[in-house]
């Protein structure tokens, strides 16, 4: 199993609720793909311009798959153009 976890915070002029609409999209259509087990989307309790996605994946292969689908070659890049940082970190489990 594979597990992504991305850390973002937000530009401080980026509206919240636009970048939520997006981050919806990409994580419903994610859901869908096969080798996703897991894909959801965590606000930070004391800071609302940080956000931390945590995806689980099958294997690498359902990671690259995911990584060229459509919905995320077109969104994603809307994405990170309202982050001021993003900190991405893949993981497998090793036990």
């Amino acid at each position: 199993m594979i597990r992504v976890v991305c850390k973002s915070k937000l530009k401080p002029d980026v509206n919240v609720e636009e970048y939520l609409k997006l981050a919806s999209e990409v994580i419903t259509e994610s859901r869908k793909e096969k080798g996703c087990f897991m894909y959801t989307l965590h606000g930070d309790i004391n800071d609302p311009a940080i956000f931390a996605t945590i995806e689980e994946w099958e294997d690498e292969e359902a990671l690259r798959q995911h990584d060229n689908s459509e919905h995320v070659r077109r969104i994603v890049p809307e994405l990170r153009k309202r982050r001021e940082s993003t900190d991405m970190n893949i993981y497998k489990v090793l036990i």
